[in-house]
């Protein structure tokens, strides 16, 4: 049978490596193969980096001595936060029901208040803003930039580059080229070439037809159009690759925090609030609180700040920070239909918390 071919493309394959000696199926399925690394002893040798792989391995930093923080800077006294009124607590509990489609809402205005107990949940958080550095080997497509390699000078520590972080306590990324490690090496996939082998003919151009009902059509491939051969997925046909040792840094803000409720609140309903901020303080190393009036606070502080000094041994402290929010809360207490019930009042949102409201069926119906 006469091959039955696509317009346009090559009649013969100008791939002229190994090649299948009789044409293959065509599975419509196949995908390109992912390219592997070269190997690290195409890599050369760079003083300083000999054990750098293809996988970004992390480097401690250098170590620096914390006694030099000084002392304790001066703090002020905390104040007390605002309490609410039967008026506002009937506002918020008004606005909590409005916001469910089944709740009835009778209940929030007939009620009477029998006692509105106020008291303040504290808030404790410490922010340790940190620097991570690692390296690798990294390659790129060689289009005749600029190579800075060996022969220009010896390359830095991976701790010796400097970088500033974009934003404090905010998470980014920087990917830097080590000076003088670069250097321009022949393609390992493509030896050079600039194309490998079609994946889906194996290089023959032609494949055999899977839809011609056996009887033994060939067609042309539609991957390389006929020629048997693709451009090459790494070099880009260039060839040639960039060779060169990335340094990623990686600046990470690790929190940790403490809620001091001594009420039946979820102590994790004080987190999505707002309150007053009591105490907030900004140092490169922060020492634990140690004046504030509720006890329990303190020895949190003292907990966690030692606890992060040293929970990340191959990262560098930059930052830290920590604060303590002061956010009230209230137990309403009140009756309604001759039946006691409470709800809470949280945050300077006004938030309701009313597991127990007791109109929470559609229509209003009251649950018995």
């Amino acid at each position: 049978m006469q091959d039955a071919f696509y317009t346009g493309g090559a009649d013969v394959p100008a791939f002229k490596g190994d090649v299948p000696p009789e044409d293959v199926k065509d599975d419509p399925n196949m995908q390109a193969p992912t390219p592997s690394a070269p190997t690290l002893d195409q890599m050369g040798h760079v003083d300083g980096y000999e054990n750098v792989g293809f996988n970004a391995a992390a480097l401690p930093p250098p170590s620096y001595d914390e006694a030099t923080r000084g002392p304790p800077p001066e703090r002020r006294e905390f104040t007390n936060v605002p309490t609410i009124t039967e008026e506002d607590a009937r506002e918020a509990l008004l606005q909590h029901v409005a916001e469910h489609c089944c709740y009835g809402k009778g209940a929030a205005t007939q009620m009477t208040f029998r006692e509105l107990k106020s008291s303040s949940a504290f808030h404790y958080t410490l922010e340790t803003f940190t620097e991570s550095r690692s390296t690798c080997w990294a390659y790129e497509p060689y289009k005749g930039q600029d190579i800075d390699g060996p022969e220009r000078g010896h390359a830095p520590g991976p701790w010796d580059i400097q970088a500033t972080p974009p934003n404090l306590f905010k998470p980014s990324k920087l990917d830097v080229e080590v000076p003088h490690t670069a250097s321009v090496k022949p393609c390992h996939n493509c030896y050079a070439r600039g194309y490998t082998r079609c994946f889906r003919c194996h290089g023959r151009g032609r494949l055999f037809c899977h839809s011609c009902n056996g009887t033994g059509g060939r067609k042309r491939c539609y991957t390389c159009n006929g020629f048997g051969q693709v451009d090459c997925a790494v070099c880009k046909t260039r060839g040639n690759l960039k060779c060169y040792i990335k340094l990623t840094i990686m600046w990470k803000n690790h929190m940790k925090d403490h809620i001091v409720e001594r009420t039946a609140l979820p102590d994790h309903l004080i987190r999505t609030v707002s309150g007053q901020v009591a105490f907030e303080e900004q140092q490169p190393r922060v020492w634990p609180i140690n004046h504030f009036p509720d006890q329990e606070v303190n020895t949190a502080s003292k907990a966690i700040v030692t606890e992060q000094s040293r929970a990340y041994p191959t990262e560098r402290v930059l930052m830290q920070r920590h604060r303590v929010r002061i956010v009230p809360v209230t137990l309403a207490y009140y009756t309604w239909n001759d039946k006691p019930g409470s709800f809470f009042v949280y945050g300077f949102e006004k938030k309701v918390h009313a597991p127990d409201y007791p109109q929470q069926c559609c229509c209003g119906c009251t649950i018995l």
